[in-house]
């Protein structure tokens, strides 16, 4: 007798959500018979155009902004990207300098050290043991030259949600135009653009239940920003390309349905990732819970365990059938700490041995009671082979 498929237990939605099926339902007539570029003045184009107008005014009400403030890109990666350069190509003859914090992701690092090569300078601020930017530091940081701060909203492997209004006003006062990038923070927590203070901002569709390859970045009217991608003169001359349309439709679609459903959505994940902290911390021995403890995601659960290599509990992990992600990343063979975790001062063997567990939707507590009852025995066994 054959036996039973493992069940999978996802708990790595950081990294991406599956796609709801609304989404799917919604995208399919533009993947069929609704199949026209956007861009033809012909019906079938003309009802793809539609669709794309429509998406776009979703997108603007979900974030307080004007509809025509709304780009659609094929990810947070591009977004990232269109947004720093652009404005430190549009504001360059003003100054020189963009502002950073350590725990940005690498489409925001990479992207300022890369602007280093044509000439620009960047100040990468320092965060706390929470993770948390400091305010003052920030206004400390900037210069004359300083054109623009990207800070990201809420972090993708801790959880910490940065204090991003108050860090926007202070960058205003001077000048400073600011970017964010919300993908973690998107359909996760609440995000209106002029609350925030903030005049790019960029997210991503596989973050909050829609497909791979959409993003957006909103741009607010007025700020100084190049469009980096030219071509065909689509999303208004601000990012050329055909359209993407039922990808469009279908990050318009998730990014509502996870509005709508923000606030029971955060109380369950919030519950089950409570669970999972306190049935760790009860049952492991020198155990780490990293990120701030209050002002973080409701669905991310950071953890270090001293003695264990994250590799190897990962792989642990999938063998038991529960899919999680490490804060370490192995590199050229060798494994390297997660730049977030050292930014948060944590030590090298902890950082090594972080285990990010994020809860979703669909988690269930019977998918959380078999996480806890296989974890600990993991830990206690490479624990014990790494001393041998």
């Amino acid at each position: 007798m054959q036996a039973a498929a493992m069940e999978t237990i996802y708990l790595d939605h950081a990294a991406t959500t599956p796609v709801d099926p609304q989404v799917v339902d919604a995208m399919l007539p533009y993947l069929g018979e609704h199949f026209g570029n956007p861009s033809s003045i012909y019906g079938l184009g003309r009802t793809a155009r539609a669709a794309i107008d429509r998406a776009r005014e979703e997108v603007a009400a979900a974030l307080g902004a004007r509809p025509t403030e709304i780009v659609f890109t094929s990810g947070g990666t591009e977004s990232d990207n269109a947004a720093i350069k652009g404005v430190a190509l549009a504001r360059r003859n003003e100054g020189n300098h963009i502002i950073t914090a350590a725990t940005e992701h690498h489409a925001v690092l990479d992207v300022c050290h890369w602007l280093e090569i044509l000439g620009f300078e960047t100040t990468i601020l320092p965060v706390d043991r929470g993770g948390m930017v400091d305010p003052d530091a920030l206004a400390r940081a900037i210069r004359p030259s300083t054109i623009l701060l990207s800070l990201m909203l809420a972090n993708n492997e801790i959880g910490t949600i940065q204090p991003l209004a108050e860090c926007a006003r202070i960058a205003h006062e001077h000048g400073v135009t600011v970017h964010s990038d919300a993908v973690q923070a998107g359909g996760a927590i609440p995000i209106d653009v002029n609350d925030l203070g903030v005049d790019l901002l960029s997210l991503s569709g596989h973050k909050f239940y829609g497909p791979k390859g959409t993003g957006v970045l909103y741009v607010r009217r007025g700020t100084p920003w190049m469009p980096q991608q030219q071509g065909g003169g689509q999303e208004r001359s601000r990012r050329s390309g055909t359209e993407n349309t039922a990808g469009i439709v279908g990050l318009a679609t998730a990014l509502r349905i996870a509005v709508d459903s923000m606030e029971s959505t955060a109380a369950h994940c919030r519950r089950l990732r409570d669970r999972l902290r306190e049935g760790i911390t009860a049952a492991i021995a020198d155990v780490s819970v990293n990120g701030h403890a209050e002002q973080r995601l409701p669905n991310n659960l950071n953890v270090s365990f001293r003695g264990v290599e994250g590799e190897s509990l990962l792989l642990n992990l999938d063998m038991h059938g529960i899919a999680a992600s490490s804060g370490s990343a192995c590199t050229a063979g060798s494994l390297d700490p997660s730049h977030v975790l050292t930014a948060i001062g944590l030590p090298r063997d902890l950082a090594q041995g972080s285990l990010r567990l994020t809860t979703g939707r669909n988690t269930t507590d019977a998918q959380i009671d078999r996480v806890l009852a296989v974890l600990p025995p993991i830990v206690e066994k490479l624990r014990r082979l790494a001393t041998v």
